[in-house]
């Protein structure tokens, strides 16, 4: 079934960063972090662009072996030399480079009115080489592929909701959105995730059993929604615990899957040591069980609803600054919750049901246990309230 897509886009769309300089700090770094190919370059070009004739600009990455050389040189006068008479420095795809927040601090330090710019792909080797040299050197952010938000600037609710099928079967990449047909839709995240998502993960982590990485992919794939057993996972693959742990936690550093945990405070019913795995993008989930059929065709429709409607709210809370824990909600006898998040000293919760449901009560033993708890329904119909 082909989608009728209402979306032509500009060469470059508007994104909830667009206005980067509240972030340019004196004397602190600019870090931003996100997966592949969701448009962080983009994102700096179009800034850098606005300050052409206003600053020099020296641009570095690390896909090339030259660049990759001399910054993880950790020479300052060489260091130095190259940034002389530059007003700001961007310098993509840091995490490749060997010790990068040395040479950074280098930078700062010598050179405290140099506007730096870093982006990353992996915060798990990003974020490790950065942390104890650039310890309240750095502004962090992160990019994600596009979310609901962002594309309310340019189309109304009737576009959005008539395109919502299409965004739990195809998911939000921004090549993804702007390519014409559900082929060429196919076509792009296949690539994406063959060349980009699980490769950068292999070839990070030096990893010597490739396929056991993407069957537990897989598996997680047809448990999003659900509560995943660790020890389950790994009989079905035959590895030990550990190692299940350790991919898990690669696959969540380079923002494949994201981890929602158990809440717990006052119920011995509540579950509380069991996680939950979401995929950052929907699209990149029905690429790795190869499952792009329309909903009406599959039985995991409201897996896909709960899917998205996590990282959308994840997503609204980054870009609005909202600070919150999120968690899920479940006891012992079934009754759950699917999106539990506190913050400003409350619970907010949020049960997302994909097909339209009566006006219904938060769970007795939850509104007991927490009074005063804001509880929603989400649904197609109202999704937008909340992003």
């Amino acid at each position: 079934m082909e989608f009728i897509i209402i979306f032509i886009m500009e060469p470059y769309f508007n994104r909830s960063y667009d206005e980067l300089e509240p972030f340019m700090v004196p004397k602190r770094i600019l870090v931003i972090y996100g997966p592949r190919r969701v448009g962080k370059t983009t994102l700096i070009n179009h800034y850098l662009k606005s300050r052409e004739g206003k600053a020099r600009i020296k641009r570095a990455t690390g896909d090339y072996l030259s660049d990759m050389e001399l910054l993880s040189s950790r020479d300052p006068k060489r260091l130095l030399d190259w940034v002389s008479g530059y007003d700001t420095v961007f310098i993509d795809e840091a995490q490749r480079i060997p010790q990068i927040g040395l040479c950074l601090k280098i930078l700062i330090d010598a050179r405290p009115g140099l506007s730096i710019i870093v982006t990353g792909s992996s915060s798990l080797d990003l974020s490790g080489s950065l942390g104890e040299p650039l310890t309240g050197r750095q502004v962090p952010l992160k990019l994600f592929p596009f979310s609901v938000g962002e594309l309310r600037k340019a189309y109304n609710d009737f576009e959005l909701k008539n395109n919502l099928e299409d965004f739990l079967i195809y998911g939000m990449y921004p090549e993804v959105r702007t390519a014409s047909s559900s082929s060429q839709k196919q076509m792009v995240l296949n690539e994406l995730a063959d060349a980009y998502l699980l490769k950068d993960i292999l070839e990070l982590e030096k990893i010597k059993k490739p396929q056991l990485l993407l069957n537990l992919l897989s598996l997680v794939a047809l448990q999003i929604g659900g509560e995943v057993s660790l020890n389950e996972l790994s009989r079905s693959l035959k590895i030990d615990v550990k190692t299940v742990e350790r991919y898990l936690e690669l696959l969540e550093k380079c923002f494949v899957l994201y981890n929602l945990r158990g809440f717990s405070r006052n119920l011995r019913s509540e579950v509380t040591r069991t996680s939950k795995y979401y995929f950052y993008d929907n699209g990149v989930r029905n690429t790795v069980i190869q499952n792009y059929n329309p909903l009406s065709k599959r039985n995991d429709a409201g897996a896909l609803w709960e899917n998205f409607m996590v990282i959308e709210r994840l997503k609204a809370r980054s870009y609005s600054g909202l600070y919150a824990r999120d968690f899920f909600w479940r006891t012992w006898e079934q009754k759950e919750i699917d999106l539990l998040e506190e913050y400003s000293g409350s619970l907010h919760a949020y049960e997302f049901k994909w097909t339209p449901v009566k006006k219904a009560a938060a769970p007795k033993a939850f509104i007991e246990a927490y009074p005063g708890s804001e509880y929603q329904i989400i649904t197609p119909d109202n999704f937008l309230e909340i992003l």
